[in-house]
């Protein structure tokens, strides 16, 4: 985080921000030559609907703009398939700065913007040009506009008002509270008949709603290195799974696919969890940067190259992470076909997003695919469809050696199966191979109430980053010493995570860090927080999380997979937290259709908080992180998860207003006896 701007330079910037629309239309742009360029959408929209797209984008600039800015807008459409207003973007360079540089009237709303930079940083966001921070198309705004006008509103909030943002719209500043959220995100609410991923490509061209992924729209993506940690979690409980006692993960193989936004921690993850981890992606650019970033230790474009070097690390036992430039399928089948042996096996490619480049069919080029999604969508989905089919047999060949296979929630398998790959399992319903969350993440993390607690030091000071470092984890320590043995693990995994957080380099963009935490943990952690900021110690810190935790989503395939009441379609836990956040004391709150597994297949929910060091942030912290973890324990408690029932049937020994709803087991044999 660079925050050493000169009195001019800050004057600027903070005059920027509260300008808002400019109030003199700046020239065009050109785009950057080097920019990593979103994929074009699909051409969804009829010719009364373009003009409709356009008639809704100028309706943000006056009138006399409108036709210098129709004839552009009408070129973006024709380009990109989207309007991004790339003429409106900012001159000043987009990254999370120092709170203090922020022109606010409310340090909450300074907060906010951080959040928002960070998010939109080239160094974290993935297509920063587009609004875009992962997963092809994560968006924080669907156009410049709208976050010129966002930050303005921000700028003139005083801590009475609500900011209300429709996917991306600044809807406008209402009166509200101080205990209120200062602003309140929603993105992509479909009528539920409207939300096919042809109704998102179709209403986003149209400029009336986004996909926000899940940390993305609500300004919640700390680069890469949210998903290093649950994927470190996740690794290292799958070789525990897999290997023998007495064996380690080194020289032992990850082999995965996916360098994007999230997907980039994927390497990093594997040095950390002591393995050889494998990762391809078939974007060059993405794999270079990732590199150039320490994600990934080595680049090889070259297959016998990348066999010779895989076999190499494991006859060494090596530590050490290979970005292979090419396509996945080609590594599954040519290391089967040269007997190389992986322990573990899983996919991170976009496959929530897979018509618009989320994954690419095997065979041709990179530009090529590209070029079938422009000019060709049917082509290039029967190929994508192909390729899928192709995936799933070079995957069911290495389990049948061994391999164990899981799905890590980014729609490998529910897209396999449609395109008719042999994914399913005998009775036709369940995949053959599980979710990472019904086999690790659920019953050892989420039923225990265990999900990713983020922090942000607003002051932009890494000095600041090493100290909640050391203050989180003499908290965990102090924790440990009287947690049950059903949780031992999982603290002395986040303890040896915290403890060694500075030396893995995971820092991209703002001073943020993750850990896993329960609710217990993230309230404790969080008042030693505010503690230090009430004492001068440190500055200010934004608290968040993924929304990939225990409460914030209602996921069937990802989230809430190891729901088996029958309730995994439903969307109420997700909902009531977003509602019980907000007047528990949450700065801001959002709720997203889609992030994660794909437009229309989950619903999820987050928050960010500001500590300031007060009794009022002490009293909200409280308040909000204990309901924000126990709604998600409590239903899959109701759900007969035996972990969740232990955790909070342990939390409301612990709180004594907390009162539950148990669930009452029945005997199989009475059901089976029954005449049906």
């Amino acid at each position: 985080m660079d925050t050493a701007m000169n009195p001019q330079q800050l004057a600027l910037f903070q005059a920027s921000i509260k300008q808002g629309i400019p109030s003199v239309l700046p020239s065009a742009k050109p785009y950057p030559a080097d920019a990593n360029r979103a994929p074009k959408r699909k051409d969804i929209l009829t010719r009364e609907e373009k003009q409709l797209a356009i008639r809704n984008a100028l309706r943000y600039f006056p009138s006399e703009w409108h036709q210098e800015l129709a004839t552009e807008f009408a070129q973006e459409l024709t380009d990109f398939g989207r309007i991004y207003m790339y003429r409106f973007k900012p001159s000043y360079h987009l990254q999370a700065r120092s709170i203090a540089d922020y022109p606010a009237k409310c340090q909450q709303a300074a907060a906010i913007m951080l959040m928002v930079d960070n998010n939109l940083d080239p160094a974290v966001a993935q297509h920063p040009e587009e609004l875009i921070t992962y997963g092809g198309n994560g968006a924080v705004f669907q156009n410049w506009a709208q976050y010129l006008l966002t930050m303005k509103y921000l700028s003139e909030m005083a801590s009475d008002q609500t900011l209300h943002l429709y996917s991306g719209h600044p809807m406008g500043l209402f009166p509200s509270s101080v205990d209120a959220p200062r602003v309140v995100v929603t993105n992509g609410m479909m009528i539920p008949n409207y939300s096919q991923p042809d109704d998102w490509e179709k209403f986003n061209a149209l400029g009336v709603t986004q996909y926000g992924q899940m940390t993305a729209g609500s300004f919640m993506y700390i680069g890469p290195q949210g998903i290093v940690h649950g994927t470190t979690i996740t690794v290292m409980n799958a070789f525990r799974k897999v290997l023998k006692q007495g064996e380690n993960p080194k020289g032992k193989i990850f082999l995965t696919a996916g360098l994007g936004g999230m997907s980039g921690a994927q390497p990093k993850a594997g040095n950390i969890a002591n393995c050889v981890t494998v990762c391809a992606e078939v974007n060059a650019k993405a794999a270079i940067k990732r590199h150039q970033q320490g994600w990934v230790d080595e680049l090889i474009d070259n297959m016998d190259e990348l066999i010779a070097r895989v076999k190499a690390a494991q006859a060494h036992e090596e530590v050490v992470s290979i970005a292979y430039i090419g396509n996945i399928v080609d590594v599954w089948e040519h290391f089967y076909q040269h007997d190389i042996y992986v322990h573990l096996g899983s996919d991170q490619t976009s496959l929530h997003n897979p018509w618009s480049g989320g994954y690419y069919p095997v065979d041709i080029s990179y530009e090529e695919s590209n070029r079938l999604i422009r000019e060709q969508p049917d082509v290039f989905k029967e190929k994508v469809q192909a390729t899928l089919k192709r995936h799933a047999d070079a995957v069911n060949k290495h389990t049948a050696r061994g391999t164990y296979f899981f799905d890590y929630g980014n729609a490998f398998l529910l897209e396999a199966s449609r395109a008719g790959g042999d994914v399913m399992a005998e009775n036709g319903v369940d995949f053959k191979y599980p979710s990472y969350v019904q086999d690790i993440l659920g019953p050892m993390c989420f039923d225990y109430g265990f999900g990713p607690f983020r922090w942000v030091c607003a002051s932009g000071k890494p000095e600041d980053l090493d100290k909640t470092d050391a203050i989180a984890a003499r908290v965990l320590k102090k924790i440990m010493q009287e947690s049950p043995a059903e949780i031992q693990q999982q603290m002395q995994d986040n303890i040896t995570w915290i403890e060694d957080a500075k030396q893995n380099k995971l820092v991209v963009g703002s001073q943020a860090r993750i850990l896993y935490a329960d609710a217990q943990g993230r309230m404790e952690i969080a008042k030693a927080f505010n503690d230090a900021i009430n004492n001068g110690e440190i500055g200010p810190v934004v608290l968040g999380r993924d929304h990939h935790d225990v409460s914030g989503t209602d996921s069937p395939f990802r989230e809430t997979s190891n729901i088996y009441d029958g309730s995994r379609f439903t969307a109420d836990m997700a909902i009531h937290n977003v509602i019980g956040d907000s007047f528990r004391g949450a700065t801001w709150v959002s709720i997203h259709n889609g992030g994660g597994v794909g437009w229309g297949e989950v619903v999820n929910g987050g928050f960010g908080m500001l500590l300031d060091g007060s009794e009022a942030a002490e009293r909200r912290l409280k308040s909000m992180l204990l309901f924000d973890v126990n709604n998600g324990i409590a239903r899959r408690s109701w759900a007969r998860n035996e972990e969740a029932n232990f955790a909070i049937k342990r939390e409301m020994a612990r709180t004594p207003k907390l009162k539950v709803t148990l669930a009452n087991v029945v005997e199989d044999d009475i059901l089976t006896r029954l005449s049906l």
